[in-house]
């Protein structure tokens, strides 16, 4: 009887166990990948949904340093020096972290420790780089997404888009 009730007690376990590991992500972790010049970027991010929440203004506070997706701080990383919107930035791997603004142009933040959980010790005096974008409004993008096209990278989520330019 002993025997019976430990291989029962198993079979719930292992059961328990692959439906934990079946159950879906919130925030699925996303490489995106690509080439602009002679620069091979790639982007890594945790992609959240908006799941009927007010992003930017809500889960996303005006003027407050975001880590531009979930979980640990997005990180890009470019293998030749580049330009961001016309200014220079060296190769290398970045965290990424945006501030969004409620009116004008957003921050985007290329900060050194590419290492890091979230924005939560963001230390702005190891940015690299600060340009200024100016969101777009675009058509409903449930999950957060990067793309790489022609010489620009773009954040889309909810109804906005941020972009850049790479050179």
């Amino acid at each position: 009887m002993k025997k019976l009730s430990s291989i029962i007690l198993g079979f719930l376990i292992i059961g328990t166990m692959s439906s934990f590991a079946q159950e879906k992500k919130k925030s699925p972790a996303v490489e995106i990948g690509g080439k602009i010049g002679k620069s091979e970027i790639t982007i890594n991010y945790s992609s959240p949904s908006v799941r009927d929440r007010e992003v930017y203004g809500g889960l996303e506070p005006w003027g407050k340093v975001w880590r531009a997706g979930a979980n640990e701080a997005t990180t890009i990383e470019f293998s030749t020096d580049v330009t961001i919107n016309g200014k220079e930035l060296a190769k290398g791997k970045y965290a990424f972290f945006v501030t969004p603004m409620e009116s004008g142009a957003w921050s985007l933040i290329f900060n050194t420790v590419s290492k890091q959980w979230g924005a939560y010790k963001y230390d702005k005096s190891k940015d690299a780089l600060v340009v200024e974008a100016k969101p777009s409004k675009i058509d409903h993008t449930e999950a957060l997404t990067y793309t790489i096209k022609g010489n620009t990278i773009s954040l889309d989520w909810a109804t906005t888009r941020v972009s850049f330019e790479v050179k």
